[in-house]
């Protein structure tokens, strides 16, 4: 369930481990008058060891019981049974447990309001959506490719027919956009010149297009119906080309199942 060791005061408190309780206490907050929200930055301390007891005696009537959450057990089933329903910024912080809280809040209203717009509507169209942005983009830190682009250079397959190509029209945006005729073809459908100029840089330095270019590329692509049915090697082979990332994209699309409470 997303919690790979336990928390508590005597464990292993593995860094991921402790942002995921600390996301979880957040999302039942108001179940729990008095508490503050915790801060998500995975180090076990007194206000995380609060909260989790705070959780045990009111909701679980726990009062003799350890402070410490272990994978599978009866607090950790309660505080997902606990959250609410639907995609927040809270659980995108949950999802994208290594993004900062700067990157949640600048993406998640546009992710929310984008996937909506595009046709992305149901829990598990967005799970395997979330899922492939957070490995392309490393979990919100990255709206433009580290490498130089130079690889793509006269990548005829990506309409890189004109020197500079490669370095001009490399990966952008929340699924890395690559190449001068997917940079076209986006551009057309948004009316606006993406290839004169610098504009192309726009994809990956405009959060708001960064966000929605991942989208238009879902939607152009066609691939709710394989998010429908849950086919995450179809929609990475679409995505990617290939199966690179596969481990991580899965790794992504777990943890995206388990904080919009969807069955796996």
């Amino acid at each position: 369930m997303c919690l790979d060791l336990s928390v508590g005061p005597k464990a292993v408190n593995k860094r991921s481990d402790v942002k995921t309780v600390q996301v979880l206490l957040n999302l039942n907050l108001a179940r729990l008058p008095g508490v503050d929200p915790l801060e998500v930055e995975g180090v076990f301390g007194d206000k995380t060891s609060n909260a989790i007891h705070a959780f045990q005696e009111r909701i679980l009537s726990m009062s003799d019981t350890p402070v410490k959450i272990d994978p599978g057990s009866a607090t950790l089933r309660a505080l997902v049974e606990g959250m609410p329903k639907g995609f927040s910024a809270e659980k995108l912080r949950g999802i994208m447990v290594n993004a900062k809280p700067v990157q949640v809040k600048t993406f998640s209203d546009l992710i929310q309001e984008r996937m909506i717009a595009r046709g992305i509507d149901t829990a598990l169209r967005q799970a395997h959506f979330l899922a492939q942005i957070g490995h392309e983009s490393g979990e919100l830190r990255y709206t433009e490719e580290l490498a130089s682009g130079e690889a793509y250079e006269g990548r005829a397959d990506l309409g890189n027919t004109q020197p500079g190509d490669g370095r001009r029209f490399k990966g952008r945006g929340l699924i890395q956009l690559t190449g001068r005729a997917n940079y076209k073809a986006y551009g057309d459908a948004l009316g606006v010149d993406l290839l004169s100029g610098e504009n192309a840089r726009l994809v990956g330095a405009d959060p708001e297009m960064a966000v929605d270019v991942a989208c238009w590329f879902w939607q152009s692509r066609g691939l709710n119906p394989s998010a429908d049915q849950d086919n995450i090697e179809r929609i990475t082979r679409v995505v990617n080309g290939g199966l690179n990332g596969f481990a991580d994209r899965t790794r992504q699309l777990t943890r995206a199942k388990f904080f919009l409470r969807i069955p796996v």
